[in-house]
């Protein structure tokens, strides 16, 4: 035997305890027999007759007071072995257990002294020892924290690069599993998510999942080949392009980037995975499309118009002396068409300019910036000196800068042409969320018809003309803008108030709770990682889990009682994605109990409107395909699904493993195995207890820590875990 080898070691002490209990069992009961029933065979045999009758005659009596006393002595003694076994061999054996949870699950877990005073000592003893290996461990990873620093510094500055960026970048190995997605990618493909992939934020993007439940494989294989194509040839940018559709008809923009392996060589570096950048060019195909329209009806129309006319002009130039009222009817008819064109003409400006205004992107200046913009063009191309009073130099604006500056030069030019001023000032200040942009001149006082006038007309600097007015700018930009006086200085301005850029402009739909910590959208292993169906003979470390919890409206699957709520989150190459969950409360069409709504909370104003079961059902078997099913009691839970199974026409059929019974094999001398119980023992906090998400989360991290275990017992790949799993007595349980 490998006395190193824990597993086994536990497994035959157990073993042992208890074929050593059933032996003292034995012996006691020889003990207590054996020399009497030998003495009197011995008695017997060297016995004459007579002898044997008068033996008889005197014991018989007192045979049945015999027997009594020998049964009371050997339960008595029955009770003091098991009093010791309990004492010394099981607790001995619960202490082993402890010291498993010590060592590789729990650090600060301690040895609670109880029993025999000698076990209680060692109890002690294996305290401060505990302590003191903590205070190593504790250099040690010290240690090893500073020299890991530089690398982790370099992941994580990666990893923000990669989360903040404005674009929907996917990074995936070979396989097409995902090791990499920003914030961008997982709010894009959330929108695009339908039917069951929509429920509770169910968008199948995620770490170790295929990228090709989102994108087709022929395409992206594709698009691979050209770039191997390209490498082989030396080409100095691989990359290829091809545009896709999504599930909900949305059109994708995809550019491919190859990631290659280190080496100097360029054609001899392996592709170990790749990176695709999404754009959703939907709505600007649309506008275009909408442009195309407006323009191909504006050149119909015109053609019809222009060759009227052309036919009238010729008339009246080939036949200068006709009828006076020929004429007239020629006139009247060029006079029409130029009508017609110069209405459908303003229509289709109009058409295009709310299609420009869709267009306009909001996008973060500094204010100063945008007054030396002003400044520079009215300077060059309207010859007007300008320059600023006050200006706050810290001040940034949400603007769309091109459309803003044409429209100071506009009132510029527009004040030039009007009223011959000689000089523009500007002023830039803060008024709480907002900005005052001065534009300052002295000279005659205007009226308000014509700044009411020069709002609305189509703006035109010079030869540029814009189809945009100038109350148009100010509401894309949800502003305002007014002409005041200042009749002490004799001077007036226009002010435009625009909104200041704030540091966070996301929609509450786009808003990502990080919980004070950067999401989990990356994992560089995975980059390693092979795709495979789920095989039993797999290493548990290198299985991807789904796991899940319930909340019902009671305790009976059997009896109706239905799912209110469903939580599950993964784990992926052994890390808990808290961010990457399913939580969906259920509409279970019947009213929860009363003392189960006191358990959890919910109750039925809740679920009342929520998606019923039938919707949920396919949305969670998409979030957890290709996974291993973990839960906590979780023959409690499969049973609600199952029962579910001819209604909704959704199978559960991936294995499943059980925490509940996983303990039972962990530590078999333990006296709870609640989930409660667990996680105290191996050192977890649940928040949120009884709501399935919280409790999902838990059940999450005592799978974890149990990995190790399991590890130590010799139990490493799934069918390990699932055979240990059907032995123990919780097994036997059923709903």
């Amino acid at each position: 035997m490998n006395a190193r080898n824990p597993s086994l070691v536990d497994q035959l002490s157990a073993m042992d305890a208890r074929i050593r209990f059933i032996i003292s069992v034995i012996v006691l009961g020889l003990l207590m027999t054996g020399p009497f029933v030998i003495t009197a065979i011995l008695i017997w045999a060297s016995a004459q007759p007579a002898e044997q009758e008068l033996l008889v005659q005197l014991i018989a009596p007192h045979l049945s007071l015999g027997a009594l006393m020998t049964t009371f002595g050997f339960i008595l003694g029955l009770l003091v072995i098991r009093y010791l076994f309990r004492q010394y061999v099981q607790g001995l054996l619960k202490m082993v257990e402890n010291l498993r949870l010590m060592l590789s699950a729990n650090r600060d877990f301690r040895v609670t002294p109880e029993g025999p005073p000698e076990v209680r000592l060692l109890a002690e003893a294996t305290n401060d020892l505990a302590q003191q290996r903590d205070g190593l461990m504790d250099d040690v990873e010290a240690q090893i924290a500073t020299a890991k620093a530089s690398v982790e510094a370099e992941k994580n500055r990666l990893a923000a690069l990669m989360s903040e960026l404005a674009q929907a970048v996917v990074v995936c190995n070979l396989d097409g599993r995902i090791l990499l997605y920003n914030s961008r990618a997982r709010l894009q493909f959330k929108a695009l998510a339908q039917g069951g992939t929509a429920i509770a934020g169910g968008a199948l993007i995620g770490l170790g999942r295929s990228i090709f439940s989102i994108l087709e494989r022929n395409q992206i294989d594709h698009a691979l080949e050209v770039v191997r194509q390209r490498l082989d040839k030396g080409a100095a940018a691989a990359i290829a392009n091809f545009i896709t559709t999504a599930r909900g008809g949305q059109l994708l923009r995809v550019q491919l980037v190859p990631v290659l392996a280190a080496g100097e060589d360029l054609r001899q570096r392996d592709m170990t995975g790749y990176v695709l950048t999404v754009e959703n060019i939907t709505r600007s195909l649309e506008q275009e499309s909408r442009r195309d329209q407006v323009l191909q009806s504006l050149t119909d129309g015109s053609r019809g118009c222009l060759a009227n006319i052309r036919v009238a002009v010729g008339n009246l130039m080939d036949y200068p002396d006709m009828e006076l009222e020929i004429r007239e009817r020629f006139v009247g008819i060029i006079s029409d068409e130029v009508v017609r064109m110069s209405q459908r003409l303003d229509q289709t400006m109009s058409e295009f300019a709310d299609s420009l205004k869709t267009r306009w992107p909001l996008e973060d200046v500094l204010g100063l910036d945008i007054v030396a913009a002003a400044q520079r063009r009215i300077e060059q191309q309207l010859g007007l000196p300008t320059k600023s009073e006050e200006i706050d130099e810290a001040l940034w604006l949400r603007v769309e800068s091109f459309s803003l500056v044409f429209s100071i030069c506009f009132l510029a030019s527009r004040l030039i042409d009007n009223y011959q001023i000689k000089e523009l000032r500007f002023r830039l200040l803060p008024f709480g969320k907002l900005a005052y942009l001065d534009l300052i001149w002295a000279g005659h006082a205007m009226s308000t018809e014509t700044s009411y006038t020069w709002e609305t007309e189509t703006m035109q600097v010079g030869k540029e003309i814009s189809p945009l007015s100038l109350r148009d700018v100010i509401d894309r930009h949800g502003g305002e803008i007014w002409y005041e006086r200042e009749k002490a200085a004799q001077r007036a301005f226009f002010r435009f108030v625009l909104p200041v850029a704030a540091p966070d402009e996301l929609g509450a739909s786009e808003m990502i709770d990080d919980s004070g910590v950067r999401p989990e959208y990356y994992d560089f292993d995975l980059f390693h990682f092979q795709d495979q169906s789920i095989d039993l003979d797999r290493p548990l470390s290198d299985l991807t889990y789904t796991v899940f919890d319930t909340e019902t409206t009671g305790m009976e699957p059997a009896a109706g009682d239905e799912i209110i709520q469903i939580g599950a989150v993964r784990i992926v190459n052994g890390r808990l994605l808290r961010n990457e969950n399913f939580d969906q409360l259920v509409d279970p069409e019947r009213f929860i109990r009363p003392e189960g709504i006191r358990i959890h909370g919910i109750s039925d104003d809740m679920v009342r409107g929520q998606p019923n079961i039938e919707v949920v059902l396919p949305a969670l078997h998409d979030f957890c395909n290709d996974t291993v099913l973990v839960a906590h009691n979780a023959a409690f839970d499969m049973r609600f699904l199952q029962l579910k199974e001819e209604r909704t026409g959704v199978a559960f059929s991936q294995p499943v493993l059980d925490t509940l019974l996983l303990s039972g094999v962990l530590h078999p001398n333990q006296e709870s195995h609640q989930l409660d119980s667990i996680a105290e023992r191996l050192g977890i906090g649940i928040e949120d207890r009884h709501n399935a998400l919280g409790d999902a989360c838990a059940t999450a991290e005592v799978f974890l820590k149990m990995l190790p275990l399991l590890a130590q017992m010799g139990i490493t790949t799934l069918r390990q875990a699932l055979e240990a799993s059907e032995k123990t007595y919780f097994a036997r349980v059923k709903y």
